[in-house]
C-alpha cells in the first residue's frame, strides 16, 4: 500500500461518472495515504477516549466496499471475512476484530475490497451511468450515483478519522498524498 505516485484528482470538466469516480478514487488515495506503511502496534493506536482505530478503519471500509457494492450493487454473496460472521452484530465485530488482525491482512483486505468495488462499478457505468438502478432488497431501488456519493461521503468522514490518529501515531500530517495529482480518467 504506497502512494508516492501522486494522487487521481476528478477532472475539471468531465462527465459525471468521471467527476463521481474520480472524487471516490481521491478520498480512496488519501485514505491510503493516511494508513499507509503502519506497524500492528500502529494499526491498534486509539486517540483520547476513542475506540477508532487505523486498523479498525481499514477493516470497516473493505467491508463498506463490499457489503454496498460487491453485495448490494452486484448482488454476489459476501466475500471472507464477512461471509463466516453473522449477520448480528457483524457490523461491531468488524471493528473490534481489527486488532487481532496483522497489518499485511488489513492492507490486503481493503485493497482487495476495493479492487472488486472497482470491477462492480465499471460494469454498472457500462450498463447504464450513473443512472443504473439496483435492488438491494425489495421495495428499495438505488441509483449508481446516490452509491458513489455515499462512499465518497463515508470515505472523507473516516480519512478525517485516520488524519487525527495517524497524526498522533507519527506526526504525519497533510492533505494529500505525495507527489504529483494526475486527472483521473475512467478506465
Amino acid at each position: 500500500m504506497t502512494t508516492t505516485a501522486g494522487w487521481p484528482e476528478p477532472p475539471r470538466d468531465g462527465s459525471e461518472a468521471e467527476t463521481l469516480v474520480g472524487s471516490l478514487e481521491r478520498q480512496r488515495a488519501t485514505f491510503a495515504y493516511k494508513c499507509e506503511g503502519l506497524t500492528a502496534q500502529q494499526l491498534r493506536r486509539r486517540v483520547g477516549a476513542s475506540e477508532l482505530t487505523i486498523g479498525g478503519l481499514l477493516k470497516h471500509l473493505a467491508y463498506m466496499e463490499d457489503i454496498n457494492v460487491t453485495g448490494e450493487l452486484a448482488g454476489s454473496p459476501l466475500p471472507e471475512p464477512w461471509a463466516s460472521m453473522q449477520d448480528d452484530g457483524r457490523g461491531d465485530l468488524v471493528w473490534s476484530s481489527a486488532a487481532d488482525d496483522s497489518p499485511e491482512s488489513l492492507y490486503a483486505g481493503w485493497q482487495a475490497a476495493v479492487e472488486r468495488s472497482r470491477a462492480v462499478v465499471r460494469a454498472a457505468l457500462e450498463r447504464g451511468g450513473p443512472g443504473a438502478t439496483y435492488e438491494p432488497s425489495p421495495g428499495r431501488v438505488y441509483s449508481l450515483r446516490r452509491l458513489l456519493v455515499d462512499l465518497i461521503e463515508e470515505y472523507a468522514r473516516h480519512t478525517g478519522h485516520a488524519d487525527l490518529i495517524r497524526e498522533a501515531v507519527d506526526g504525519r500530517v497533510g492533505e494529500d498524498p505525495p507527489g504529483q495529482p494526475h486527472e483521473f480518467v475512467l478506465p
